[in-house]
């Protein structure tokens, strides 16, 4: 059984949960709590698995994996059926653009302890800080925006007509930046494509209320 240590509302463990479910694969859902006795991820326990102290990680026949998109990779190299990634390797450049511009460009301004380091070591009123995420997390969708409709090879999802690595990025972002009231309004393609994902079973029972965790 493939062990899943992971938080619910992590955008990053949600990433996970849907290529798990894509894959079809069952796994144990082991609650990291990020937010309860200081932080649950900073526990000499956890950091044994991952000194990083962030979640997701993934446990496979005793190999300990961490980060999110190495661990989907992993997932689709060793359990192919169905694949995330297109076919050629222009194809999954493009993908892997696209995920990476979620990934990169947008996640690392906005998650948990960036957020914690504004409020609690600068000073940064709640207000200031909700300002910061929107703004960042609106700059980045918008590119992301441009890239999926200026292009012909976007489909039902970001790629063609079947979810790839870029719509399990894409979703969990969509989540949180509407947890912080951003204004999406001007991303028709992203929010259309969002909307398509959650029609699966492996996307809507990824969501964070799904998940036993969930507060």
């Amino acid at each position: 059984m493939i062990e899943l240590y992971n938080y619910f509302r992590s955008s990053a463990s949600f990433r996970v949960r849907i290529a798990l479910n894509l894959k079809g694969l069952s796994f144990e859902y082991l609650p990291v709590p990020l937010t309860q006795g200081g932080g649950q991820q900073f526990t000499p326990e956890f950091k044994a698995l991952n000194p990083a102290s962030l979640v997701p990680v993934m446990v496979d026949a005793g190999q300990v994996l961490s980060q999110s998109l190495a661990i989907i990779e992993y997932l689709d190299e060793t359990h192919p059926a169905p694949p995330l990634l297109p076919a050629t390797a222009l194809e999954r450049a493009r993908v892997r653009a696209i995920a990476l511009s979620i990934a990169c460009e947008i996640h690392p301004l906005n998650n948990l302890r960036v957020l914690g380091y504004l409020g609690k070591t600068l000073g940064v009123s709640g207000e200031e800080k909700s300002a910061w995420y929107r703004h960042w997390v609106e700059t980045g969708l918008l590119a992301v925006e441009s890239m999926l409709s200026n292009d012909s090879r976007t489909g039902s999802f970001c790629h063609g007509d079947f979810a790839t690595l870029a719509d399990i990025l894409l979703v969990p972002q969509i989540f949180n930046a509407q947890r912080f009231d951003s204004d999406l309004s001007r991303m028709p393609t992203v929010m259309k494509i969002f909307d398509r994902c959650l029609q699966l079973p492996a996307f809507a029972d990824a969501v964070p209320a799904k998940q036993v965790d969930a507060s």
